[in-house]
């Protein structure tokens, strides 16, 4: 399956999600139970055939199965079900499903693919009590098919939960702003949230985070009803937006746009980020006004970035 890009059109607010499942055991001689799962094309690079991987007894995590040839490549291969507390139901011609994303390629072991869904972010609904008793971190949000509940995985909070010390040490920065200065944040990771908090928190900003690009958007609507009461401007209020391109409700292209088509909005400067920053989403952030784009392994540059846009817009 070729990779394909995270929106169609830029600010249309879709997304294109892998759908696949693992199947769980149940009790004896019952049928086992079908749990559905996806995650985004973009992140997708290809599915392949497990070759019948087995857990070692040896591996620092137990979800790591080892490594296989990819091409060029040596690939991880981490099993899904031991990561989200599942006991799978073990058959033949499972599928590691390839993906790419913050400069590192991994490969998930499920048990197997359905197909691919072109979704809006509207379409996902927040995690909550539909969730069972997994890892409630690592899901974004449900989508509901009518028949089942797809839900969607936070792979950068998989990824890190592995090694979070590595991941924390990646986002260290030693940058300071000589004021303070203050940021609305939009990420629907609280992996992501709780890292870039305390990145913009050490470099002297307050943040004021948010679950998603909808959230973001009324809190700004809020800001700006003021500032129109009290006769001020909207930078006595806020700094700089900062947001992740792949959320549910409204991604952050379409928040940036919304944002540089509002007279009284369009002044913030907005930086996007995410794990897959290619010249094509460069170009959709490009299109849509984006001020800066930065791809999550370059997160410790967050606050640098920041203060320097905030210190050019206010000369």
């Amino acid at each position: 399956m070729a990779k394909q890009e995270i929106l169609l059109e830029t600010g249309t607010n879709e997304f294109e999600m892998l759908e696949f499942y693992i199947d769980e055991t149940t009790k004896k001689g019952c049928e086992p139970e079908r749990l559905f799962f996806g995650m985004n094309v973009a992140k997708v690079v290809e599915v392949i055939e497990s070759g019948n991987l087995e857990n070692k007894d040896y591996a620092v995590n137990p979800c790591f199965l080892g490594t296989i040839p990819l091409r060029d490549q040596v690939l991880p291969v981490l099993d899904l079900s031991v990561w989200l507390g599942i006991e799978r139901k073990r058959h033949d011609h499972e599928n590691v499903i390839v993906t790419e994303f913050s400069k590192s390629i991994q490969g998930f072991l499920v048990s197997g693919v359905v197909e691919i869904r072109r979704l809006t972010w509207k379409d996902l609904i927040p995690p909550g009590k539909f969730i069972r008793h997994m890892n409630t971190k690592s899901i974004i949000g449900m989508v509901d098919t009518g028949e089942y509940f797809i839900q969607l995985l936070d792979l950068e909070h998989i990824v890190s939960d592995l090694d979070p010390k590595s991941a924390e040490e990646t986002w260290k920065t030693t940058v300071k702003a000589d004021q303070t200065y203050r940021a609305l944040v939009a990420d629907d990771s609280p992996t992501i949230r709780m890292m870039l908090a305390k990145n913009l928190t050490h470099s002297n900003f307050q943040a004021k985070i948010v679950d998603n690009g909808e959230e973001a958007y009324q809190y700004l609507l809020k800001l700006k009803a003021q500032a129109e009461i009290e006769n001020k401007n909207i930078k006595e209020y806020l700094d700089i937006v900062i947001a992740d391109i792949e959320m549910p409700l409204l991604d952050g292209f379409t928040l940036t746009k919304k944002i540089k088509e509002d007279p009284d909005l369009q002044s913030l400067p907005v930086i996007l980020y995410s794990s897959i920053i290619t010249d094509e989403l460069r170009h959709k952030g490009e299109s849509v006004k984006a001020d800066f784009q930065v791809s999550k392994p370059d997160m410790n540059k967050m606050a640098e970035v920041a203060i320097d846009l905030i210190e050019k817009t206010h000369n």
